[in-house]
């Protein structure tokens, strides 16, 4: 529990999935975390589930897409723990959107957002880094839009696209200053069922749009070739890792965290192979927030007693 001791950390973006389990995490293995969101309830909530588990961690309010706020950020870090070590970079706006339809607005906010949150977020922990006079690692999530084509999607992709390329010059810009840039893919999340997705899982009376690239749970979870969706616990377990010492000679790469997805065969299907499907994946899924069960996103039956059974803990 102390691979990340004596380090600080930033996580820009905050909420209890993503965001918040890997501030999470990197508090739990001993750096103090400096968790940052354009909602300053959003940042106070972590610090405070992070606080009741004993680690130590600091919230601040701001948008990592303004240049100002990364700037203040990132002062603050300095003042209140002395140094920056770590920062973790999952900014930006999401408009999905056929091409044929996209309004101009959405396609500048959208494709900019990413990039700039990158270069920024970047900028100024690598600055911070260099004057305290050490080395450090800075960890950009991506998606599966990072590496391939998907529709409705093009401002998505285009943005994600080119955080990948911009983690990888970055990576090339700071590595003589003992900087270390990497990224981290997830595909579809196992908290979207609970918070985005509303298709056959949890509608009954869900039927599939005959226009775009509408595709159900049950189409992607069948694609995955080790038969479920990421978890957030396992984006913070590859952060840990690429934060960490153990991590000392990896720059400039991506870490794939999707269940096998992006290197199988594509006209390979595994759920046809293994019987997957999302009724029974469903049924056994439960709901986290950072990184903790809580309850079962489809609550058990009442047993004979009248009593649900009991949750099994599976992180």
């Amino acid at each position: 529990m102390d691979r990340l001791a004596n380090k600080v950390a930033i996580v820009f973006g905050a909420g209890p999935n993503i965001g918040g389990t890997i501030a999470h995490f990197l508090a739990r293995e001993g750096a103090k975390v400096v968790v940052s969101d354009i909602s300053l309830a959003a940042a106070e909530e972590t610090v405070d589930f992070i606080r009741t588990r004993g680690f130590t961690a600091h919230a601040v309010q701001g948008n990592a897409t303004i240049e100002a706020d990364v700037r203040r950020i990132v002062a603050e870090t300095v003042q209140t723990y002395g140094r920056v070590d770590i920062a973790v970079n999952m900014a930006g706006r999401v408009h999905f959107c056929h091409l044929l339809d996209m309004d101009m607005d959405d396609w500048n906010e959208s494709v900019l957002s990413f990039p700039t949150a990158g270069l920024l977020t970047t900028r100024y922990t690598a600055k911070a880094m260099i004057d305290g006079g050490h080395g450090g690692s800075i960890i950009h999530l991506l998606s599966t839009a990072a590496h391939f084509g998907e529709a409705d999607a093009t401002a998505y992709t285009s943005s994600k696209a080119a955080l990948l390329s911009f983690a990888r010059s970055a990576a090339m810009d700071l590595a003589q200053y003992g900087i270390r840039v990497n990224t981290v893919t997830p595909c579809s999340m196992e908290h979207q069922l609970w918070t985005l997705m509303r298709d056959e899982v949890l509608d009954p009376e869900w039927q599939r749009p005959e226009r775009g690239g509408f595709y159900s749970r049950d189409d992607y979870l069948k694609m995955l070739p080790l038969g479920r969706f990421p978890r957030a616990s396992d984006l913070a377990w590859a952060t840990v890792f690429l934060a960490s010492d153990e991590a000392a000679i990896i720059t400039g790469i991506d870490i794939p965290v999707d269940a096998g997805l992006r290197h199988k065969y594509p006209t390979w299907t595994p759920g046809d192979h293994s019987g997957a499907n999302i009724r029974d994946f469903v049924a056994k899924t439960h709901i986290t927030r950072f990184g903790e069960t809580q309850e079962k996103l489809i609550p058990e039956p009442p047993t004979a007693s009248g009593q649900s059974d009991p949750i099994s803990q599976e992180n």
